[in-house]
């Protein structure tokens, strides 16, 4: 007689009202939504001007490149801005040189379904958003249903691209005003996600969400300091000692004061000096505030690891992305919609990092779109008393959109559905009831049909990624605890250590979770995981002894020390 345990079948719960529920905005929500006018309103009003309204989706194709890397620092914002204004470039090329060739609705749907499985692939890898592939998506999958001539080709594309550079431009516009903006914004992130963390472990119940939040908040911030690779300054050296603070706090809770990292936190979000942390250098001469960072110096200077090296489930959203876009794009052309790409970018819009999330925005993009129409319909007469009544209205939804989208995705979506009706009619009038009507039945096609074909194109590598990243957290952990036992163990070592296995953790936590939320798979190895993140705990709380980088308890939160780190 056998005594193992069967594993219970568990019920898939759908949840419906949860992912309606409102969350807190962004703390930067105004940025994207300025951000987003400011490259919109010259290059349409220009177009009013010049009595061209009807050009104005192209430039506007390159305008919408201003909603990405306003999480970046500015170093590498301006490469990321400059890659996404070119990847903007080449699927709106494909998508115009195909319509110039073929007005072949099938043929045009199945192009655009591959160019959105691309955008979303290479989108995924470089972790670019959001708004991630949506928006290249969007212009790529409309162009391709707007009559063209190969004549017309160069003069559109100079559009774009003539409004993608004015929109770099509009991304870079506050280097000069707050040139470590993110870095500052990220910092004081990790700073209050730690004292949250710390505030309960003070309450005698440490919670596991607030501390995986606060390891993920410490993890990019980071990733953003350390996205401006040789380029060190005093400001981002006091930043990266905050994080360090913020580090320390997640392993040893109890011993942190949260009024302190909180008053850091307000600190730093400013535009005055950088906070001190005080010397955290031991009567036993173990780590000083000036060798807490050689671990930083030496990851700064190891090249970032290419693209097709890193592991992700990137094949399986690859191809859900392309059968569900292409069948939803069929099913629309079969019961006679004008405009199949609706249903095709509603399809595109769905896929997330696992099918519960999927299910998640397809209910968000629903209710959305459906609320949005009957937005549109009460706009429509404003939009149409002119050209420049039409292109306020646009810029209107386009704040509305990036303002009310960090709350929910449907909220923002209420702005987005009426944005793209009134990209329509850019060339011309459109009857509104049937714009109405077909708004309607293409997001309910691409809703239903995209998420069946998730369903269908299972992840059945999301257990072996776990497995893996066990792995990762069982090495890092064992380097770890050697390192912090060994009498001899240098610094650098120790610290390098101390944040390799806190990144091993961020990653199975974030791993396990998109494994959890897929369907039709082996039962995942939860309390292994639950072992192992413990196990880590354990282990960075000891390093962070042996380093010394407590903080000393008879400081109080009001100490106001500050160093010179004027821009």
């Amino acid at each position: 007689m056998s005594s193992a345990t069967p594993t219970p079948t568990r019920v898939r719960r759908l949840p419906v009202v949860g992912a309606l529920r409102l969350g807190r905005p962004s703390d930067v929500w105004f940025k994207p939504a300025l951000s987003v006018v400011a490259a919109v309103a010259p290059p349409s009003l220009l177009l009013v001007a010049l009595g061209r309204l009807d050009l104005a989706s192209y430039t506007m194709a390159g305008s919408l490149c201003a909603l990405y890397a306003h999480n970046r620092p500015y170093a590498a914002r301006a490469k990321v801005l400059a890659w996404v204004v070119l990847g903007m470039l080449g699927g709106l090329a494909v998508a115009l040189v195909t319509a110039s060739l073929t007005r072949n609705a099938v043929v045009l749907v199945t192009v655009g379904a591959l160019l959105a499985a691309v955008q979303k692939a290479v989108c995924d890898a470089t972790r670019v958003g959001p708004p991630a592939h949506v928006i290249l998506t969007f212009v790529s999958s409309a162009t391709l249903f707007v009559p063209q001539t190969l004549g017309q080709v160069p003069g559109h594309l100079a559009l774009a691209a003539a409004a993608g550079a004015w929109a770099w431009l509009v991304g870079m516009a506050p280097a000069p005003l707050r040139p470590h903006g993110p870095e500052r914004r990220a910092t004081a992130q990790a700073l209050n996600t730690a004292a949250a963390y710390a505030e309960t472990a003070h309450g005698g119940e440490e919670s596991a969400g607030a501390r995986s939040a606060a390891y993920a908040a410490v993890h990019a911030a980071w990733q953003t300091l350390l996205a401006a690779r040789n380029r060190p300054s005093t400001t981002r050296r006091a930043l990266e000692r905050l994080v360090v603070r913020a580090e320390v706090a997640l392993a040893a809770p109890a011993d942190t004061d949260p009024a302190r990292l909180r008053a850091w936190a307000d600190a730093v979000r400013g535009s005055g000096r950088v906070p001190r942390t005080g010397d955290p250098r031991r009567d036993d001469g173990s780590l000083g505030e000036r060798d807490e960072l050689v671990g930083v110096a030496a990851e700064r200077a190891v090249a970032p690891r290419p693209l097709w090296s890193r592991p992700g489930p990137l094949a399986p959203l690859a191809v859900r992305t392309a059968l569900g876009c292409a069948l939803a794009g069929y099913v629309s052309l079969a019961l006679g919609a004008d405009r199949p790409y609706w249903a095709l970018v509603t399809a595109a819009s769905l896929y997330q990092a696992n099918l519960t999330l999927t299910w998640s925005r397809a209910v968000q993009r629903v209710v959305g779109n459906l609320v949005g129409v009957l937005l549109f319909t009460a706009v429509t007469p404003v939009a149409r008393l002119g050209p420049l009544a039409l292109v306020l209205c646009i810029l209107a939804c386009n704040f509305g959109a990036e303002a009310l989208i960090g709350r929910n995705y449907w909220l923002g979506s209420v702005c987005v559905t009426p944005l793209a009706l009134l990209v329509t009619e850019l060339p011309g009038h459109q009857p509104t009831g049937e714009l109405v009507t077909d708004r309607i039945v293409d997001t309910l096609v691409g809703a239903l049909v995209g998420f069946a074909a998730a369903v269908a194109v299972t992840d059945r590598r999301a257990g072996r990624r776990v497995e893996r990243a066990l792995t990762a957290v069982d090495r890092a952990r064992e380097r770890a605890a050697r390192l912090a036992a060994g009498p001899a163990s240098t610094p650098a070592a120790l610290e390098a250590a101390r944040r390799g296995l806190a990144a091993a953790v961020v990653d199975l936590r974030a791993t396990a979770d998109a494994a959890a939320g897929e369907w039709w798979q082996r039962a995942l190895p939860q309390e292994r995981v639950v072992l192992a993140e413990q196990a880590a705990h354990r282990t960075l709380a000891a390093t962070v002894r042996r380093q010394g980088l407590l903080p000393d308890p008879g400081t109080t939160s009001t100490q106001t020390h500050t160093e010179d780190t004027s821009p």
